[in-house]
């Protein structure tokens, strides 16, 4: 059974005694940390200072660059020697190469057509730059994209 509640008349909310704090609504302008004139000032030494710095490291990467040039330079003729040397001993592997693929065929000298020479009108000493598929033909493909990539591109 249900029992009977005791009737209590609501509570009101009201404002407290005396009424609510006034609503501040004036402007309160920002705290000043700094003048325009000490921002200028602070941009005119911060400016100086990166110029400052600026020209030394300019002089610093000019010397670099020169440098760097004057061993480019040095090391050129070495380079492009060592790339002659590789030109032509990739040419002996590829030389060797065929010698040994084509070891069963009757009549097969290596460097010439069933023994016609290629290049007629040549001299036999002639050294004639095969063509960029001839080169990389005994290479994995991937050697061959690779250089081909480059040497379209530059």
């Amino acid at each position: 059974m249900a029992t009977a509640v005791p009737h209590v008349p609501p509570k009101q909310d009201l404002p407290p005694p005396g009424g609510y704090k006034k609503i501040p609504f004036a402007r309160v302008p920002p705290k000043s940390y700094f003048t325009g004139f000490s921002m200028i000032g602070t941009y005119l030494v911060a400016t100086i200072g990166g110029l400052g710095i600026y020209y030394l490291t300019a002089k610093k990467v000019k010397r670099d660059e020169i440098e760097m040039r004057s061993a480019e330079n040095v090391i050129f003729p070495l380079l492009i020697a060592e790339r002659d040397r590789e030109f032509l001993r990739q040419l002996r592997r590829n030389r060797d190469e065929e010698a040994d693929l084509m070891k069963n065929v009757p009549g097969w000298e290596v460097g010439t057509w069933y023994g016609e020479p290629v290049y007629k009108t040549l001299p036999e000493d002639t050294l004639v730059s095969p063509h960029f598929r001839e080169f990389y033909a005994h290479a994995d493909w991937k050697s061959t994209a690779k250089r081909a990539n480059l040497k379209l591109w530059s």
